[in-house]
């Protein structure tokens, strides 16, 4: 969103020369050139469609780049790469595969420590059946739902290389208009990252489903529910996780040192858990090095200890993998057994983990070292607790420790703790990406965003997060101290995200994928009733504490519905306030006021207009600045915006205004980092490039204008880019001065608003010199200062508005926006060079 865009830490900032430009086609009705400015009644277009486009005509025209953008090097940490996952050689994705072991793979790879336990809690073992039937139920579901699901078919709906709920939700938004915030345009698909694929007129199943959710509100507002309650859910699993895993290897000192008691496991636990939370600012590459090794330890322990207990106790528990026994569990516990799938689920615990740490690795990487070292790794630890457990059937509540040899107990024990230490880092980094893809997207309060790697973008740390999920993980380990009551509620959270994405997937399969029917019912109705069965065995047992996940799950939704509904208003309603053209006119250019030397760079949330924000300052200020700059910070649904086309620069009131808008767009990956002296000049030489290039366009169509004798200029055509710079014009009309003779009566039309009027000073009239004179006063106006104008607009409920939108607005919303974080904090610019004027909107 724009309103996040203001933050920002220092960093450095290089230029680019701007000479790149490509093949795309390019309406001469885009509102991104000529249809900068809507009318403040009109709706906002998400796309390039309109209904002129059927009449259009077309014609190839070869020119160079877009004269309403400007290329420069992306605001980056320095040393950034983005995961070019498509190069990647197959000796390099070995070297990844070793590496997702520390941070990939260590929720699930801990899930030996309490899934037996738990089970048998609550469908205690009456026989070698029992243990039968308890341990197919695990395989087929390590099989089904991390391999098969995950593995095999969601790590294939990636967003570029990002997973989780909201790259699921980003890639759809693509695909079709689906986002509720109306500041989408056109321009937004002419990113090279968006990569769309439009459905095909064959394909009438997906250009339906598409039309249906642009078409309908309550679908939107759907969608967008089912991806709040999955992040949600992904952000109660980073307070259950730490707990679960903590809690259950600590435990094992029970079984070493018979005189421990619980009151004292769960102090040692909640130590763990406060240093494991101190030590989560270093970032996941500082440890990297050392939790990577651990973890292949762990897992070779598992392996070696499922072999020996195989060899030493009972080879038969091989006959699991023979689903019937699934049946005859059933059949043998009815209703304990139906109980106990809340504790099988947990042997899946960490495939949303999978997908949300996809952006550190890339998709074959993750499956190499799933497939061929977790999951067998894995199913011999599973194997081999069952071989112990079917010759001891009273240590079922702590089996992984009590089928560990005694001669290598403590081995085992120290480094089942560290790699209970990791799973939990995991799915701590895992909540962070998370949540900034969230706040990105507008759906989550602008929080302090620490960038721990200088290789790697998507290293993060939020401190304020981090802080509440230790702190909420302390309450849940002191108040629910029972192992099997953390892991009902440990399903409960892991069933929900596991929902939400086996939907968004669905989707994804129907408008993204286009693929047969019958497999999108197949994956439908095999996951989705697996999740259910599943989801209804932890709901029956909700009472004994684990609601208090469900709570917590329920808070966060709510803040990020209240987060987004709030922003959403306000931006609807700056847009309805914003000024019209109509009034810069009669203002005429010096705006009403007297123009000082000097810029102002306004910062706002607006893609398109005048902000009434503006008219606060024009009102306020005994002056404002000869050269004004609308900056708006924009997110798009996109991982990472390539640095060539971060930019967008147009006029928004003719020349003699001095008024120019510049949109940066950004995705919910990139990380902005600027200086803001280097922004200024880079600003500057960027907006010196972007006139140079007007008046290159307006030469070349001048001369197009002279070799033909007549040019329709009220007719539509198409603009191509050639890749390699060349400029070519075959006679089209300057977009920025072009006039919609048909909309006569807009005050706030395109047109209007960007139409350059008549020039009245004769040196006008010489390109060259009207070129330079403009040139001239840009760099006047720089030496004489740069001051950044920031507008902070509040919304407020009207006095007639309904009780429920008074409380969310006034007092929910209004305590969301006093304590996250302003836009003042996020720009690096002394406060003498800082003017700040607040404004109030009823909604």
């Amino acid at each position: 969103m724009a309103e996040e865009g203001s933050e920002r830490e220092n960093g450095r900032l290089a230029s680019m020369d701007s000479v790149e430009s490509r093949w795309v086609f390019q309406d001469e009705d885009d509102s991104e050139i000529d249809n900068g400015e809507d009318d403040v009644d009109s709706p906002p277009h998400n796309g390039v469609d309109s209904e002129e486009d059927d009449s259009a005509e077309q014609r190839l025209i070869r020119t160079g780049p877009r004269i309403d953008s400007f290329d420069v090097e992306a605001l980056e940490v320095p040393g950034v790469q983005r995961n070019d996952l498509e190069d990647i050689t197959v000796g390099r994705s070995i070297i990844l595969a070793c590496q997702t072991l520390g941070v990939v793979f260590g929720d699930v790879g801990t899930s030996p420590l309490y899934t037996f336990s738990v089970m048998f809690s609550k469908a205690p073992v009456n026989g070698k059946e029992d243990v039968l039937g308890a341990l197919s139920l695990v395989l087929y579901t390590l099989i089904l739902i991390p391999l098969i699901k995950y593995v095999f078919i969601v790590l294939w709906a990636n967003d570029d290389g990002e997973g989780g709920t909201f790259a699921l939700y980003s890639l759809i938004c693509r695909h079709a208009k689906v986002s509720l915030l109306p500041n989408q345009l056109p321009s937004d698909a002419h990113i090279s990252s968006f990569r769309l694929k439009v459905p095909s007129p064959e394909l009438e199943r997906s250009l339906k489903i598409k039309e249906r959710l642009e078409a309908s509100l309550t679908l939107k507002r759907l969608l967008l529910m089912l991806v709040l309650a999955g992040t949600s859910m992904v952000i109660a699993d980073g307070v259950v996780t730490p707990a679960m895993s903590v809690m259950s290897a600590v435990g094992g000192l029970k079984v070493g040192v018979p005189g421990v008691k619980h009151d004292q496991v769960v102090m040692i636990s909640v130590a763990f858990l406060v240093v494991l939370f101190s030590v989560q600012k270093y970032g996941t590459s500082k440890v990297g090095l050392a939790i990577g090794p651990a973890l292949f330890v762990w897992f070779c322990s598992l392996a070696g200890i499922g072999i020996y207990n195989l060899v030493k106790y009972d080879t038969s528990v091989l006959k699991a993998f023979n689903p019937v026994h699934i049946y005859y569990f059933f059949e043998r516990n009815s209703t304990k057994a139906w109980y106990s799938l809340g504790g099988c689920l947990l042997c899946a615990t960490g495939s949303e983990a999978m997908f949300a740490d996809l952006c550190y690795f890339s998709v074959r990487s993750v499956q190499l070292t799933f497939v061929f070292l977790v999951l067998p790794c894995l199913l011999l630890g599973y194997l081999g607790q069952a071989a112990y457990l079917m010759d001891n059937y009273g240590d079922t509540t702590q089996a992984f420790f009590s089928s560990t040899p005694s001669g290598f107990f403590w081995p085992v024990f120290l480094i089942a703790n560290i790699a209970a230490l990791i799973a939990s880092r995991a799915m701590t980094t895992a909540t962070f990406s998370c949540i900034k893809q969230s706040a990105a997207l507008g759906c989550f309060p602008r929080l302090k965003i620490i960038h721990t790697s200088r290789k790697f973008m998507g290293q993060i740390y939020i401190p304020v997060i981090n802080w509440s999920l230790l702190a909420f993980a302390l309450v849940l380990v002191c108040s629910i101290s029972s192992i099997d009551e953390i892991g009902n509620a440990y399903g409960i959270a892991e069933l929900g995200v596991m929902m939400m994405t086996t939907i968004l997937v669905t989707l994804v399969m129907l408008l993204i994928w286009q693929i047969n029917i019958i497999i999108v019912l197949s994956f439908v109705i095999i996951f989705l009733g697996m999740e259910l069965t599943f989801f209804s065995s932890v709901l029956w047992s909700v009472d004994d504490g684990s609601w208090i996940i469900l709570v917590f799950a329920i808070v966060m939704f709510l803040i990020m519905y209240i987060w987004n509904y709030g922003s959403k208003l306000k931006y609807e309603t700056e847009v309805q306030k914003k000024m019209s053209m109509e009034l810069m006119r009669q203002l005429g250019c010096n705006l009403g006021t007297v123009r000082a030397p000097g810029i102002g760079l306004l910062y706002n949330e607006l893609v398109k207009g005048v902000p009434a924000i503006f008219g606060h300052f024009l009102t306020t200020l005994p002056a404002v600045h000869s050269m004004i700059i609308f900056v708006c910070i924009k997110y798009v649904p996109v991982p990472v915006v390539p640095q060539s086309e971060r930019f967008l620069f147009r006029r928004v009131c003719p020349k003699s205004y001095h008024i120019f808008r510049c949109i940066a767009r950004y995705g919910y990956k990139d990380v902005r980092k600027e200086n803001h002296q280097t922004f200024e000049q880079l600003l500057i030489e960027s907006l010196e490039k972007f006139i140079r290039r007007e008046a290159q366009e307006r030469s070349l169509e001048s001369d197009g204008d002279a070799e033909t004798d007549s040019g329709d200029e009220s007719s539509f055509s198409r603009v191509l880019i050639a890749p390699n710079g060349s400029v070519y014009s075959l006679g089209v009309p300057l977009l920025v001065d072009y006039t919609d003779a048909s909309r006569p009566g807009l005050e706030a039309s395109t047109s209007q608003e960007v139409m350059a009027e008549l020039p009245t000073d004769p040196s006008m009239f010489d390109p060259e010199q009207s070129l330079e004179k403009e040139l001239s006063f840009i760099r006047k106006a720089k030496e004489s200062g740069v001051v950044y104008l920031l507008g902070h607009g509040d919304i407020r409920a009207r006095k007639d508005s309904w009780f429920i939108k008074k409380l969310v607005i006034n007092y929910f919303y209004a305590f969301l926006r006093k304590n996250c974080r302003r836009g003042i904090a996020n720009l690096s610019v002394p406060h003498s060079q800082l003017m700040q004027v607040g404004m109030t909107y009823m909604v």
